[in-house]
């Protein structure tokens, strides 16, 4: 993520620290986020929040940072290299102009009745002081430099009027529309995944998506939970800068082997300050608007 520095698992501690009565740092809702007017690198940005602190013995609350730790491995998906099927060809790398210099987001392809519609994260295609980023383009299933389905500029970006005027973390969410190539539209060439909305905060998902450093994508599936009534977050580990956007795929089916997106990495701290914790705007009837703007 743009934003998210290469600390430990320290967001995942403090919720089990709450949970066992232990002070914990502030949660969403402390301001919002800063938007750079460049792409950054992974290891550019600062922790955004203090972490939580406990004592090594846990104190009276029975939890040691032993037992806390080991808590929290247990709740941690497994992140691996992504393999180059059908669903994972629906996500690409985001780069500006071609697909020869650094990708720095990532996006996904979502069903649309122009068939040429992806969602990404609002901070990867929309500076609330500059404006629309220019000369952006999607490539689905990129690896080690191979555009296996193309390069797809962005034409038409809508966010949120909230995400323009102040980079509201509750729509860090972004559609943008794709420009046909060689007489076919996306969607006609890979598929989509279906737009999911009001689906409730504990869903189990795929998420997949393009680190900065890495030309291969990565994929975790976890369960969600609900950070705020706005904020979706999950625990996967290796989530760095450029997998903002990722998307979060749940209910997938076999038979149109595509599934269901219900979040992209985003929101709160554009994603998150550790790289093994990820956060989401959840979507609602705001994302929905969106939706119906972008498509209508």
């Amino acid at each position: 993520m743009t934003t998210r520095g290469t600390g430990a698992a320290a967001g995942a501690l403090a919720v089990l620290l709450a949970a066992a009565g232990c002070t914990t740092s502030a949660g969403p809702g402390g301001g919002a986020p800063t938007v750079s007017s460049a792409p950054a690198t992974p290891s550019s940005h600062p922790s955004a929040r203090p972490s939580g602190s406990a004592s090594a013995s846990g104190g009276g609350h029975g939890w040691s940072r032993q037992r806390l730790r080991g808590a929290v491995a247990r709740h941690t998906g497994v992140t691996r290299t992504a393999r180059p099927t059908v669903l994972n060809g629906l996500v690409g790398a985001v780069f500006t102009r071609n697909a020869d210099g650094d990708h720095f987001c990532t996006a996904s392809v979502v069903d649309s009745a122009g068939l040429n519609l992806i969602v990404t994260a609002a901070h990867c295609v929309w500076d609330p002081q500059l404006g629309q980023r220019s000369d952006l383009v999607f490539v689905p299933g990129y690896r080690n430099g191979d555009t296996p389905s193309g390069v797809w500029p962005l034409i038409a970006v809508t966010v949120d009027d909230g995400w323009k005027d102040h980079a509201d973390p509750d729509v860090d969410v972004a559609f943008a529309v794709v420009q046909a190539q060689n007489g076919q539209q996306v969607q006609q060439v890979l598929g989509a995944n279906k737009l999911g909305v009001g689906l409730g905060y504990q869903l189990p998902v795929r998420i997949t998506g393009y680190p900065g450093t890495s030309d291969v994508p990565i994929t975790c599936a976890n369960n969600t939970t609900e950070q705020s009534s706005t904020q979706l977050r999950i625990d996967c580990p290796d989530y760095t800068g450029g997998t903002s956007g990722s998307p979060w795929v749940t209910d997938f089916d076999p038979s149109t082997r595509t599934g269901t997106v219900v979040g992209v990495i985003g929101g709160y701290q554009q994603g998150g300050d550790s790289p093994d914790t990820s956060y989401s705007s959840y979507f609602g009837d705001r994302v929905q608007a969106l939706y119906d703007r972008a498509t209508g």
